[in-house]
């Protein structure tokens, strides 16, 4: 599964700079700042696109048109994903879907573990767990705003993604019951907003160029997942759930892996996809940077 994230994120940033050097004369001089925001969306997810296009400055109008063509194109790669196992595997040797062949119940429970800790704490939560972990976000956004103004040349948002990466590595911090639970509430309730948001009106706005630059981005990487995933003798199952946790997040990757019936896909789908919010960040303002110096 991380083999397969990993092919994904390169087919991602792949494909993030050839639809920016196929559109820049369309799009015009923003278009750099699309093509990370795009790469950082299809490694991670929405939340992702939001920090990198605030960072970079994303005008309103074109990031507005832009989210709505991620959240269409979102929708029609989960469909594709749910489709590309069941197509493609009548002719492939990865033998039956998982889901006629069901883990033992202890195995199970096992690789539900981490999912269940997205939809509860387990644990009764007081008063001074919420505290602190509002306590540990706040202070990470103070102390990634000092940083960000004691060395400018690099965004906020990177030292944010570095000081919640290393936090999350203590003992104390990682034990607090409802640090996933919450944070899986916020992931989805900024999808949500985001959802909300997007007006395909505003595609028509600023033109169809923003809608085949999200196109384009994800067919590359549909491209090089499938494609070099079965050089790699990948299955087409790990390869679906990985491919959606890059394009869509851990919770679409995990609707995946529960609509088919992959059990045995559920953890590291959900686990890559964790992956994908942090590393969608540095990816896409990667990209950017490159894309910017290009064009």
């Amino acid at each position: 599964m991380l083999m397969a994230f990993g092919i994904g994120a390169v087919g991602t940033a792949v494909g993030a700079m050839i639809g920016g050097y196929m559109l820049v004369s369309i799009i015009g001089p923003e278009t750099w700042k699309l093509a990370g925001q795009f790469a950082g969306t299809y490694t991670g997810g929405g939340v992702n696109f939001a920090a990198i296009g605030q960072a970079l400055g994303t005008s309103s109008d074109l990031f507005t048109a832009a989210l709505a063509a991620d959240v269409i194109v979102t929708a029609l790669w989960m469909a594709t994903c749910l489709a590309v196992p069941v197509l493609l595997g009548r002719s492939s040797n990865d033998g039956p879907e998982p889901a006629d062949v069901q883990p033992a119940d202890d195995e199970k429970a096992d690789k539900m573990t981490l999912a269940r800790s997205l939809n509860s704490t387990g644990v009764p939560m007081s008063l001074r767990h919420a505290a602190t972990i509002i306590a540990i976000a706040v202070g990470a956004l103070w102390v990634s705003g000092l940083i960000a103004s004691w060395i400018p040349g690099i965004p906020k948002i990177l030292w944010l993604t570095t000081i919640v990466l290393i936090a999350a590595q203590f003992r104390v911090i990682r034990s607090l019951p409802g640090t996933a639970m919450w944070g899986n509430y916020l992931v989805l309730l900024f999808l949500a907003s985001n959802g909300a948001r997007s007006v395909i009106a505003n595609i028509v706005e600023m033109g169809p160029a923003v809608l085949y630059f999200a196109l384009v981005t994800v067919a590359v990487h549909g491209l090089i997942i499938f494609g070099l995933g079965r050089l790699a003798k990948i299955d087409l199952q790990t390869l679906a759930v990985a491919s959606q946790a890059n394009v869509g997040g851990a919770a679409s990757a995990m609707a995946i892996a529960g609509a088919r019936g992959y059990g045995d896909k559920l953890l590291p789908g959900v686990a890559v996809g964790l992956l994908g919010y942090a590393a969608g960040n540095y990816l896409g303002l990667a990209v950017a940077a490159f894309m910017h110096g290009l064009i």
